[in-house]
């Protein structure tokens, strides 16, 4: 066992391991250390603590000092030169036409290196790019091409579930990722659906694919013959992250979608199981087959006759022809007696009318010299001949 802290010199790069040289250093100190590339600039991310040998890369190297007041000076202004050489990067690209993008600008803590990231689809020569820094300056430059994923962690940003970037948050190295970890996970395969911002497979692939293998081992198969605690039926939708699946019932008595948790559900077999028991159960061989018989259907609730009387001591009002409730029968009745004297009036009008409609006289006659003029409907209309006379 050794004792080491962490240090990272970036706020998305890699925690390294150093020797505290017998320092007091605690989280968020700013210190010093030596690397291959001379001094560095960094801060501790974890104290003193121990790891396993195997675990260390050798050489161990040592923590020179804790930042003083001085140290963090020159970082800050190595700060203010990395926007500087990094606008001025930008803009001889842009003159001398390099299919290239700049992304991030490092400046060496004891000022005598600059190091550019860029990326590009292919090989650029950047040779006039580099003499034009190095004449501005006057530090060695060094240009280093880096992939999209790479870009993604240092420009950082949110992905499609809203939260900050994997990769620039807490993942510290690439995984290879399948699109057999989508299918693991019961995603879809879309690519536009299971690619992030930098247009490869989602690094949460990876790390999340543990987790669902171990529910995989635990859950039906789409499509499996389960016994459940409504009947035999067949899988047609499993949730992974919620452990529990949707069956059809196959007994016919209930033809709704039942949810049942991995517990509840006992495998049978597959679709050649389902054909078995259908088979079976058209034949009434269920016990031969090897099938124990299906819980009866829960019995359907009647409802109950409502009863007026329950709900108030008052008798029921009738309802008559034309909607509306009587209070009492004495008012219907003398209604009903009005109703049969109005119609016998009307009969009389009616036949009084008749009478009066034989009458001749009655009738408005035509003044003398007039033609009485049919109605429209009863009218003939002549044809027009259109045919001329030769």
């Amino acid at each position: 066992m050794a004792q080491i802290v962490s240090i990272k010199f970036n706020e998305f790069g890699k925690a390294y391991f150093f020797d505290p040289s017998n320092l007091q250093i605690s989280i968020g100190d700013k210190v010093v250390v030596e690397t291959s590339k001379g001094l560095e600039y960094g801060e501790c991310v974890r104290g003193v603590h121990e790891v396993e040998d195997d675990n260390i890369v050798l050489p161990l190297r040592p923590v020179v000092r804790v930042a003083t007041e001085a140290d963090n000076n020159i970082a800050a202004k190595g700060k203010d030169k990395e926007i500087e050489a990094a606008e001025y990067c930008r803009q001889k690209i842009a003159d001398l036409g390099l299919e290239m993008k700049l992304v991030n600008v490092e400046f060496g803590f004891e000022g005598n290196k600059i190091l550019f990231f860029f990326t590009s689809d292919g090989r650029v020569d950047f040779r006039e790019l580099v003499k034009d820094l190095a004449a501005r300056f006057r530090v060695r430059i060094e240009l280093r091409q880096i992939g999209v994923r790479d870009e993604a962690k240092m420009l950082g940003g949110l992905g499609v579930c809203g939260k900050q970037f994997c990769c620039s948050q807490f993942l510290t190295e690439f995984h290879p990722v399948s699109i057999k970890m989508a299918k693991t996970q019961g995603l879809s395969l879309n690519p536009t659906k299971i690619s992030g911002a930098c247009g490869r497979l989602m690094c949460c692939l990876k790390y999340e694919e543990e987790a669902y293998k171990d529910l995989v081992k635990k859950a039906p198969k789409v499509g499996a013959f389960v016994e459940t605690p409504f009947g035999k039926g067949s899988v047609i939708n499993v949730n992974l992250l919620r452990q529990n699946a949707k069956v059809r019932l196959e007994d016919g008595f209930d033809t709704t979608l039942k949810t049942c948790t991995f517990e509840e559900l006992d495998i049978l077999g597959g679709k050649g199981r389902r054909a078995e028991y259908i088979t079976a159960r058209d034949e009434g061989k269920l016990e031969e087959a090897g099938f124990k018989p299906s819980p009866p259907p829960p019995p359907k609730r009647t409802p109950e006759p409502y009863n007026m009387t329950t709900v108030s001591d008052k008798p029921a009002t009738p309802r008559t022809s034309h909607g509306r409730f009587e209070q009492n029968g004495q008012r219907n009745s003398d209604r009903k007696t009005q109703s049969s004297k109005h119609r016998g009036d009307n009969k009389g009008e009616q036949k009084r009318r008749a009478e009066q409609s034989d009458d001749v006289s009655t009738h408005p006659q035509p003044l003398e010299g007039t033609k009485h003029k049919r109605p429209h409907y009863k009218r003939k209309r002549k044809r027009k001949n259109n045919s001329t006379d030769s």
